[in-house]
């Protein structure tokens, strides 16, 4: 059909930076959810080129799903979006299938057509059961929840910035085809900061920049990093639950892209051996009256008492939410101390091989960086044990605690092990969330070999949940 007779919304990345910050602000200042979502609707209805709206979720893993409703319909219907849970990997049995899903007004995109196609616009969802409270097994609403009662009980604002890196790869589908192929192509053989102008890793880096810019995330800097192909694109800090957003639509935007320019993004934490493997390094503080909590100029490295006890219950509780925070097979490849891994189960400010490091700071950028994440982890997940951990779990009687000798898994086995056995992580999700979530990571780990080797295999790839469907599954 001629596109001629097409009127859909097509703005300029401009005006959709415009729009995007303006919507970041009225998150910031707590803005009446009932105020929002009757600006949202009103737009809507009067903006006759959108055609749809695209609603995005996560499952308990982490995988990004997306709906797209013809705009009419969803605009009536908006508190009725039901869906069918059995087919979402750790959400409801085939008997207790439907659920619905919730608008989160506040996290309203628009988005570039030319990446995302014209006429649509996008926001989250929230999983909402039964009964009408938030879903178990949504970790978005969650986490949401958690932030929320903090917020709203001592006035504490949960903040957070992600550095997320990835590969680049030759050809699209890479990651699907490895099974077949067996290794990755690069596309570019430098290293950190080295990337000439025009090459594809920096045509890429600087599309995905772009469209991150235009999506709001506010840009700081973007380099090629360590290993040949790798790259890391960074966004300033924002309020939790939109940093756990961002880290999905930030995934999301750098495949689209590398598709579009026919290659492939990839976030296996370890993709290629013999390389660096890629990292999700969570800086997290919390402020209350625009006061940040973590700082202290008299403090040991500048940091506050309350800063040392969110790190001691980190490093108490680090083999206990190990699964969380590295949640593939592949992941424990990445914790190898040769790569500058952070697999130490200690803290330092110079020291980038522990767990947790303080980077250095003043009182608005005092903060606590948790390094060993992977960036195929769920985000939410991740964040919402981190600061909860930080907050509410407990010091162990471990001597010389921020100095210990202990180290992180090296297998995911060791790692479902310790998340199965332990009662902090039934605090954290509930006795059924945890153990749907064992069972989802033991699934994917009986498929491949318990040794890791030195040579990365195809199964921890094939049966990697960002990559996963039912016709490689069905495979095994």
């Amino acid at each position: 059909m001629s596109g001629n007779y097409r009127e859909f919304l097509e703005l300029s990345y401009e005006e959709l930076e415009e729009l995007n910050l303006a919507a970041k602000d009225q998150r910031k200042k707590h803005v009446a959810i009932g105020k929002i979502q009757e600006e949202r609707l009103k737009y809507l209805t009067d903006t006759k080129g959108i055609k749809a709206v695209t609603v995005v979720f996560s499952d308990l893993e982490g995988r990004m799903h997306m709906l797209d409703y013809d705009k009419k319909f969803l605009v009536n219907s908006y508190d009725n979006l039901t869906f069918d849970g059995s087919s979402i990997r750790g959400f409801t049995a085939q008997k207790e299938s439907d659920l619905r899903l919730g608008l989160d007004w506040n996290a309203f995109y628009w988005t570039p057509a030319d990446v995302f196609g014209s006429g649509k616009v996008m926001v989250f969802g929230e999983v909402i059961d039964k009964s009408g409270g938030p879903y178990s097994a949504d970790l978005r609403g969650i986490l949401k929840q958690y932030a929320n009662k903090l917020y709203d009980e001592k006035g504490y604002t949960l903040n957070a910035a992600n550095e997320v890196e990835g590969f680049l790869f030759e050809g699209v589908d890479a990651e699907r085809s490895f099974h077949k192929t067996g290794s990755f192509e690069y596309v570019n053989g430098g290293g950190y900061y080295n990337s000439l102008p025009g090459d594809p890793l920096r045509e890429f880096i600087d599309t995905a920049a772009e469209v991150q810019r235009a999506m709001g995330f506010e840009n700081e800097k973007d380099h090629p990093e360590v290993a040949p192909s790798q790259f890391e694109i960074n966004y300033t800090y924002g309020d939790v639950v939109s940093a756990a957003d961002q880290i999905q639509l930030y995934k999301l935007i750098c495949r689209q892209v590398a598709t579009q320019m026919g290659m492939t993004a990839s976030f296996l934490p370890k993709p290629v051996t013999g390389v660096n493997g890629s990292g999700m390094h969570t800086n997290v503080s919390i402020t209350k009256d625009k006061k940040n909590l973590f700082f202290d100029k008299a403090g040991e490295e500048g940091m506050s008492e309350m800063a040392w006890s969110f790190i001691d219950k980190i490093l108490t509780h680090g083999n206990d939410i190990c699964l969380l925070l590295n949640s593939s097979v592949n992941a424990y490849r990445r914790l190898d101390p040769h790569f500058e891994a952070p697999n130490q189960i200690k803290a330092s400010a110079t020291d980038r091989g522990s767990m947790v490091r303080i980077p250095i700071g003043n009182e608005k950028s005092a903060r606590v960086e948790v390094r060993s994440v992977g960036p195929d982890a769920n985000p939410y997940g991740v964040l919402y044990s981190v600061f909860k951990t930080g907050l509410d779990g407990q010091v162990g009687q471990i001597e010389n605690l921020r100095q210990a000798s202990r180290y992180l898994p090296d297998n995911i086995y060791t790692a479902i092990e310790n998340f199965r056995g332990s009662d902090w992580t039934t605090t954290l999700l509930g006795a059924d969330v945890k153990e749907r979530f064992a069972e989802l990571k033991q699934a994917s780990a009986d498929r491949c070999p318990r040794l890791l080797g030195s040579v990365v295999k195809g199964p921890e790839v094939q049966f990697h949940h960002e990559i996963y469907n039912q016709l490689l599954w069905g495979q095994f």
